[in-house]
């Protein structure tokens, strides 16, 4: 179900971190991946300016992330396996554009957080989930450069039982069998806070929708267990997470227009909260 993989890279530390998770796919999946780099031609100082054109400046800044990109983590994807794809622009219009054109099945990326940007997970990131038209693949999104080791034992799949609730399970249940990771099921039924005057639903409400993803997750021939919870959605879908020890967070990103495109900021935010991995579908 994955054949092709597309891993943006930025010569950053957070890139060489997530490329065990890349090698660790294409293993998993049989999958080729492709490296596309994407050059700021536009990016220089004043005193750059002040000594040589423009035009020089992006031709030298061209010419040095093509030598980077040539040999940048070589070894783990040697260049006769893995193309590498040079590219100038906006980065993150560049990576989803590229994703459609090569056929991408899933694009890998990690998220840079950092010290004064652990609330956001940055402008190319967050476009990259608004826009592309494949899954796309997060690592943790932690102060910490390195993220913890991935061994595909668990998977957990939140689903909002919405119109595209089948296609999110078939994937996480394809996913997960071709990683040999467990997956389980959770939903959440959205809840006030303890004090608030609004009814409850009824347990039987409960039962109901968990019958109901149930009946799903038979169309797909999938026997995951399923667990049903009251509360804030977030809060539900994390602690399922960690209760679990999940290995990798499988989410639906909605299809309606707004501000974050195809994201909502339910999904943002639990991409940038999540203690493990989430593929965003």
């Amino acid at each position: 179900m994955i054949k092709n993989i597309l891993f943006p890279v930025d010569f950053s530390p957070s890139c060489v971190a997530v490329a065990p998770y890349v090698k660790r796919a294409t293993s998993i999946f049989g999958a080729n991946v492709t490296l596309v780099h994407v050059c700021d031609l536009a990016s220089h100082n004043g005193f750059e300016l002040y000594a040589r054109a423009a035009d020089d400046i992006a031709e030298e800044h061209w010419n040095l992330a093509r030598s980077r990109l040539e040999v940048f983590l070589e070894s783990e994807f040697p260049a006769k396996e893995s193309p590498r794809i040079l590219l100038a622009g906006d980065a993150a219009r560049a990576i989803t554009e590229t994703a459609t054109k090569s056929k991408c099945d899933l694009i890998m990326m990690p998220t840079h957080a950092g010290r004064f940007r652990r609330m956001l997970l940055g402008s190319t990131t967050a476009n990259v989930l608004s826009d592309a038209n494949c899954p796309v693949l997060t690592t943790q999104h932690a102060a910490a450069i390195a993220p913890r080791s991935l061994e595909h034992r668990k998977w957990v799949c939140a689903v909002g039982l919405s119109s595209d609730s089948e296609r999110l399970l078939l994937y996480a249940r394809e996913a997960a069998s071709a990683a040999s990771a467990k997956l389980s099921v959770v939903h959440a039924i959205q809840t006030g806070e303890a004090d608030s005057n609004v009814e409850k639903p009824s347990k039987e409400t409960a039962r109901a929708l968990q019958q109901r993803i149930v009946d799903l997750l038979r169309t797909v021939a999938s026997d995951a267990p399923v667990s049903v919870a009251f509360g804030p959605v977030k809060q539900v879908v994390l602690d399922a997470v960690r209760k679990s020890s999940a290995d990798v967070l499988v989410l639906g990103r909605s299809t309606h227009s707004g501000a974050l495109g195809c994201m909502r900021d339910l999904t943002y935010s639990l991409i940038r909260d999540s203690p493990c991995p989430v593929v965003s579908v």
